[in-house]
Formats: structure tokens, sequence, C-alpha cells
């Protein structure tokens, strides 16, 4: 009897302490979901913007006879893959890598910590410490690799936001460009389209790319808190269940006790 009374103190003890440390996590996650909200819509707005450029620039006839409106003769295919960069959020980055799973003979470009372990990256690149300009120079290098058929399909395997409670994974494909022209576009470009659009075309894939990052890691941050939320709620009901448990196994104790001792008498 004395045993079991140790051995659900302990598991008390040990479930409170993991409790403490959901709590925590949880905070953090809080303290962090606003920056990353507003990062994510920024972010959107910008390759929105983008894109109507873009957008509008297609309406020219000899725009869209550019390269990177073409399908390639390549039929390699190449992934940015976004992912967390540590764990402890609900499905968040197993959901990143069933996806994944789905596609052989691709070659891979992993963002975020636990992308890069996974997917073999060279470096580490961190999703919540990626910036415009990692954008930008990735934006350029697969823009270059693109046109030297390298590869002849470009896309983005990212988390999209649903709601705090829901993120799905998903393929964004970005290469070639597959964009609508806007036939009643008005607007006049200088020096001429083709030159726009080579000025334009890395920023928007530029654009795309951190939106993709900005939105993977809100809903990151929006799982890990979410599961935080949920671990918090299962140790408070364990422990509820385990302290009424131990109080039973000592009273019981003491009733043995008491029966022993009067039995002695």
């Amino acid at each position: 009897m004395g045993a079991d009374i140790r051995a659900l103190k302990n598991r008390i003890k040990s479930i409170d302490s993991t409790l403490h440390l959901t709590k925590a996590m949880g905070l953090v996650a809080s303290s962090k979901l606003k920056r990353a909200m507003d990062g994510m819509r920024k972010s959107s707005d910008y390759a929105s913007a983008f894109k109507k450029v873009i957008e509008n620039l297609a309406s020219d006839s000899e725009t869209r006879e550019n390269v990177f409106f073409k399908k390639s003769a390549s039929d390699k295919v190449r992934l940015i893959v976004i992912a967390g960069d540590r764990g402890l959020a609900g499905g968040y980055n197993a959901n990143v890598f069933r996806l994944v799973k789905t596609f052989e003979g691709v070659e891979f470009f992993p963002i975020g910590k636990r992308a890069c372990d996974k997917l073999g990256g060279k470096t580490t690149v961190y999703a919540e410490k990626f910036t415009y300009q990692n954008a930008i120079e990735l934006s350029k290098q697969m823009l270059l690799d693109f046109q030297e058929g390298k590869f002849g399909k470009l896309g983005i395997v990212c988390t999209k936001y649903r709601s705090m409670l829901s993120q799905e994974a998903v393929v964004e494909w970005v290469l070639p460009f597959e964009i609508t022209a806007n036939e009643s576009c008005s607007m006049v470009f200088e020096p001429d389209e083709k030159s726009v659009l080579e000025a334009v075309v890395p920023e928007y894939l530029a654009g795309v790319i951190i939106s993709a990052v900005r939105e993977s890691f809100a809903s990151e941050i929006s799982a890990r808190r979410t599961a935080m939320d949920s671990a918090g709620k299962n140790a408070k009901q364990m422990i509820d269940d385990l302290s009424i448990e131990y109080n039973r196994a000592r009273q019981g104790a003491i009733t043995q006790e008491i029966t022993e001792i009067i039995a002695g008498v």
C-alpha cells in the first residue's frame, strides 16, 4: 500500500511539472501570435500587390512569350518545403512531411529547422528568422535555375492558416507562372512591358515565398498554442483523477493502520 501511495505521489508530481512546461510554452506562443499574424497579413498584401502588376503585364502578348510563362522542356520538379523550427505543435510538421512523401524524385529546398533536418539541407534555414533578403536571394536563384532548364516546375509546400484550430498543408505551384491576364488593363509601363517584367519578376516570386513562410510560421504558432492548451487540460484532468486515487489509497492505508492498532490493543 505504501509503495502505491509513493508511486501515485511521484506521478502527480511529474505531471504537474509537465503542466508548468505546457503553460510556459503556451504563454510564449501567445506572445508570438500577434506578431506572426501581422507578418502574415502584411506579406500576403505585398504578394497580392505584385500579382496584380504581373496580371496587368500579362495582358501584353509579347510579355506572355517570356520564359517564365512558358512550360519548360525539363520534366524535373523542385519543391521549397516550409516546416517548423521546433516541435510540440500538434500535427503541424507531420502534415507537411506527410504531403512531401507523396512526391518522388523531387529536389527539395527546405526552410525551417525540422525541414532541414528531415530533408538534408546544406545549411539550417530558420523559418522564424527568414527575412525578405533571404527571399530575394532564393527567388533569384530559382529564376536563374529555371531559365537554365535545371528544373521545369517549382512548387512551395507550405501550411495555409484557416483558423486558430485549423491549418492545412498544401502545395502552391509558382513556376512557370499560371496567371490570368487582365484584359481590361489600362496601365502604361515605362520604358516598356518587357523591361518592367524583368524587374518585377524577382520581387514577385520573393513576395510569394516570404508570404508562404510567414503564413506557415503563423500556422505553426497557432498549432503550438492549441496543442499546449489541449495538453494543459489533459494534464489537469490526469492530476484530478490521480489525486482522487491517491486520496483513496491514503485513506485506505490510514484505515488499515487504525484497524491494526485496535486489533493489537
